[in-house]
């Protein structure tokens, strides 16, 4: 795969594929003269938030998606076959190293989450607070895109990165498109307690 820009990226949430991460940096960082004052502050909010949420959401996506998930939860929903960036940093790796595999792994949600909203919207019209929560996880992980976006510029000149996307479900049956959002669910609350972890610190004033 090639070299993604960024203002692609964005655009695509809903079109999961897979990829090889590879980092590039160069002199036309675009838009960086954009970011808010607050930029690092924000970030800092959006991380905890997700972090904050994201039990929540599982919760209640288990809840809507009915029975076998809801009484074999560990059977159904273990994430072992889920493919997720690797997130190797920790608190001691160097900050632009960390603000780079933030980068993949919210691009990488960001797309499984329209993902799961898509089937969501299919499979259950009618939750509407599974609905919204999924809505609203989406725009703060976008938010929180954008301003990584910002601070990988702004910072490090990094203007290009490429992302692997996880596994589209469109035309698979029901039960695999519960049981596919249900173990990315289950990762990605594993993934996002890390996430704050690591990245907070990296974040305080």
């Amino acid at each position: 795969t090639g070299v993604v820009p960024f203002v692609a990226l964005l655009l695509l949430q809903r079109r999961p594929v897979a990829g090889r991460a590879l980092l590039v940096s160069g002199p036309g960082c675009p838009g960086h003269g954009l970011c808010r004052s607050n930029v690092q502050e924000q970030t800092r909010r959006q991380v905890a938030l997700l972090n904050a949420t994201a039990q929540d959401l599982f919760s209640l996506y288990l809840k809507c998606q009915g029975e076998p998930f809801s009484s074999e939860t560990d059977k159904l929903c273990n994430p072992g076959s889920v493919f997720f960036p690797a997130f190797r940093v920790n608190r001691t790796s160097e900050r632009k190293e960390v603000m780079v595999a933030m980068y993949k792994l919210f691009a990488f949600l960001n797309a499984s989450l329209g993902n799961i909203t898509r089937d969501q919207e299919e499979l259950n019209p009618t939750a509407k607070e599974l609905l919204d929560r999924l809505h609203n996880t989406t725009k703060t992980t976008r938010g929180l895109i954008s301003n990584l976006t910002c601070l990988l510029c702004k910072n490090y000149n990094v203007f290009q990165v490429d992302v692997s996307y996880g596994e589209s479900s469109k035309g698979k049956s029901t039960f695999k498109k519960k049981q596919q959002g249900c173990q990315v669910l289950r990762k990605y609350v594993q993934v996002i307690a890390q996430a704050a972890r690591v990245l907070l610190p990296h974040l305080s004033p």
